[in-house]
């Protein structure tokens, strides 16, 4: 797992600030060699005095990094970029500012070659502080950029007041909880906070929120940028007796972030969240048909699903990801000693049936083990 190439996809709506971040990726000295997958080297306006051999697909820039036009398809594009392996760390491929983030991030799932030498690490989303609220209202896309975020970026926050930047970022959380969320000036992040996260692993928001899955009435914080994480619905069994789109309606209690504003809580009606929590092991005959099924099943409305998941008789953590139908799973890590043995599941998407979903896992999966 760890030798393959990580890759970052970048998208965000037109104007939210990813030519400004890609120009940083490709000009400063970050130390580390990015090949950048653009999708019309025009569009994005790179100064070409930066570029080496500009009559080629593949541009090497003065800090080491490449890059890469996509004027064909972009599995080819990765295949000659793998060729290079010695000379980049790691690929980011910027999709245009309506292109749906999916088909991007699926070519990671479904060519064995790219597969084997290349993992999905996470997709960043910036996203516009001042218009996001009405680009959310207006335009599809939008929402599904948010809600396939791993990480997403605030630009703009200096044009926008503190309510405004509240309220944007309740809009965002109410779509998408599970996303680390930095706010931005002129997309200055640090290169760090976006790039070779591996976010898709669910440890990453376990270093964010610690009580992940858990109750949602806390305060988090991300202590290494100070950026403000909350609380996510609370787990109930299926036969809890509790009204949950009557819950989701009334999140009104505020959160505290740490500018000391509260930070509403909006239920987007169309795209949300569920996350299960099962504190045990699962059996890997049961489960990975399961999943494998509800995906198939559920997939056209599913944008993202992830999890952490633990097998019987299995040393090692299984960690799987999945964009639409198409999944991709592996065991990685052992479990340590210190952590519980559970499995802990996350789905994003349209009009999800929190209800059905957990009914259908404890009756297709806890009650046939």
């Amino acid at each position: 797992m760890t030798d393959k190439i990580p890759v970052t996809v970048l998208t965000g709506y037109l104007g939210a600030g990813k030519t400004t971040l890609l120009n940083r990726i490709l000009t400063e000295q970050h130390g580390r060699r990015y090949a950048v997958i653009v999708n019309e080297f025009g569009e994005i306006g790179i100064d070409n005095d930066l570029v080496v051999g500009a009559d080629e697909e593949i541009f090497e820039m003065n800090n080491g990094c490449i890059c890469c036009t996509v004027r064909g398809d972009l599995i080819r594009i990765i295949e000659g970029l793998l060729k290079r392996r010695g000379k980049f760390d790691a690929i980011i491929v910027e999709t245009t500012g309506v292109a749906d983030p999916a088909p991007v991030a699926q070519t990671f799932f479904v060519d064995q070659d790219v597969k084997a030498a290349a993992r999905l690490d996470a997709v960043v989303t910036l996203a516009d502080a001042k218009f996001l609220a009405q680009r959310l209202a207006d335009a599809p896309e939008a929402k599904n950029q948010i809600a396939f975020a791993d990480v997403i970026v605030l630009n703009k926050t200096d044009l926008v007041t503190r309510e405004e930047l509240a309220e944007v970022e309740g809009r965002i959380r109410a779509i998408n909880p599970y996303a680390t969320l930095h706010h931005a000036v002129k997309a200055q992040v640090p290169i760090e906070a976006v790039l070779e996260r591996n976010a898709f692993d669910l440890d990453r928001i376990l270093e964010i929120e610690p009580r992940f899955l858990e109750a949602e009435d806390h305060d988090h914080h991300d202590h290494d940028h100070g950026q403000h994480e909350h609380g996510h619905d609370h787990e109930c069994g299926p036969d809890c007796g509790h009204d949950h789109h009557e819950h989701d309606d009334h999140h009104a209690h505020a959160h505290h972030d740490d500018h000391g504003h509260g930070l509403k809580h909006y239920h987007d009606e169309e795209m949300g969240s569920v996350s299960i929590l099962h504190e045990g092991e699962l059996d890997p005959n049961v489960f990975v048909p399961w999943l494998n099924e509800f995906v198939q099943r559920e997939g056209a409305d599913i944008l993202r699903c992830k999890g952490i998941v633990a097998f019987t008789n299995e040393p090692k953590r299984f960690v799987f990801q999945g964009v639409h139908m198409i999944l991709d799973g592996d065991l990685q890590r052992d479990w340590r000693p210190d952590e519980k043995r559970s499995a802990r599941l996350v789905f994003i998407g349209r009009k999800l049936k929190e209800e059905t979903i957990r009914e259908c896992f404890e009756k297709d999966v806890l009650r046939r083990m």
